[in-house]
């Protein structure tokens, strides 16, 4: 399945290391994506023994960028660049995901937004089944 051309430009990275495919659904508050590329052998971040599942805090970094840049737009906006600052009370509930059929799901629940930060809930699960989930924090980066 193709990738939403819009994701691309909404993240800090690209090729390979884009690792969001589809938007699902989002509103201002959220947004839930898809993904397979935690079986793709040429992800960026697979390891000698697979794609750890501490990665995923990398997907739910970036579903926080896509969604924090389609709200932007919705404003008539443009996304300010921002810099992860802080993971808190991450839990991983597996060691490797690089193995697992079909989609991930990535969800980031926006729960605190001001000029000059933004905190998330991220989860991501699989067929159901929670993978990992925590808080992060966005600072915005200064435009120079």
């Amino acid at each position: 399945m193709a990738v939403d051309p819009r994701i691309p430009d909404l993240i800090p990275h690209a090729g390979a290391m884009c690792l969001l495919e589809r938007i699902e659904c989002w509103d201002d508050s959220g947004i839930v994506l898809t993904t397979s590329t935690h079986r793709d052998p040429g992800n960026p971040l697979v390891g000698p023994s697979g794609l750890r599942s501490i990665h995923l805090c990398e997907y739910g970094a970036q579903a926080m960028a896509v969604h924090g840049g389609l709200a932007a737009q919705a404003r008539g906006e443009g996304a300010l660049p921002g810099m992860l600052v802080s993971l808190r009370d991450v839990e991983l509930h597996c060691r490797f995901v690089h193995d697992l059929d079909g989609d991930l799901r990535v969800e980031a629940q926006r729960i605190h937004a001001s000029d000059s930060a933004w905190q998330y809930f991220i989860r991501v699960t699989h067929a159901g089944k929670l993978l990992a989930q925590g808080r992060a924090v966005v600072s915005a980066k200064p435009v120079s």
